[in-house]
């Protein structure tokens, strides 16, 4: 984890991106990604090849209002100067706001404590939204989907919001934080807080609490599917373009 060479100098670098045009965070074979695209614009500015770990991975189209990324290099560097010329260099959907230089130990993935994640939607057409929310034109019993939120609080296991063939050693996570938030007369937004996440968890957990929300199905039978832990049994992963990466705490 710590970096091999004494006289390297660790970075964390904290950005934000609107990821309509990424397949993602991570290096694709056949796709633009986040992470060549910051790769290339670091490694043209330092004239030196940089590698970039991020805190975790965002599927194609999910958004990121803070994400935190690390790299090693060898020179001192002006860090707002840095800061001032990747912003030029980089697209207008990806934004640095700072880097820091932090300890050889320190891991943007690992070291963090905890992550949250807001999923948007909205009740009425809107023509500003469309991009960043969900419409949803059935009703949703919003009171009811706060209970199942209590009880995902309470879960430990989240198999049931797995993505079937991920490369999860564990399907625990440690949930702090969830709940529906109402920010004006039609907009809500998911909020959740982990200290990891599975791979699609927060987009299948948004659309099971949707079944509950239109009465689909009862709260005893979505604390059976936590319990029973069958990805099969909950509800369709909703789409990427309104989930959010929000917060990363360290």
């Amino acid at each position: 984890m710590e970096h091999d060479n004494p006289r390297m100098q660790r970075y964390f670098i904290y950005f934000s991106y609107d990821g309509t045009r990424y397949h993602g965070w991570q290096l694709q074979p056949n796709g633009i990604s986040v992470q060549a695209v910051l790769q290339q614009a670091l490694t043209t500015l330092l004239r030196t090849p940089i590698e970039v770990v991020g805190a975790g991975r965002t599927d194609t189209g999910v958004h990121a209002r803070l994400m935190v990324a690390h790299f090693d290099f060898a020179e001192v560097m002006d860090t707002e100067q840095v800061v001032y010329r990747l912003n030029r260099m980089l697209p207008r959907d990806i934004s640095v706001q700072k880097l820091v230089p932090v300890a050889g130990d320190m891991h943007a993935r690992f070291s963090a404590k905890w992550r949250t994640y807001h999923y948007y939607i909205h009740t009425a057409k809107s023509p500003f939204l469309r991009h960043y929310s969900l419409l949803v034109t059935f009703p949703l019993d919003f009171k009811r989907m706060n209970e199942g939120c209590k009880l995902l609080l309470a879960q430990r296991d989240f198999a049931a919001f797995c993505k079937s063939g991920g490369d999860n050693k564990t399907t625990l996570c440690e949930v702090t934080t969830c709940q529906w938030v109402q920010t004006a007369a039609h907009e809500w937004y998911f909020e959740i807080t982990a200290n990891r996440f599975l791979r699609n968890m927060v987009r299948a957990t948004v659309g099971t609490l949707m079944l509950l929300g239109r009465h689909k199905i009862s709260l005893s039978e979505f604390q059976c599917i936590l319990t029973d832990g069958n990805r099969s049994q909950a509800g369709e992963s909703m789409p990427g373009h309104a989930l959010f990466l929000e917060d990363i705490v360290y």
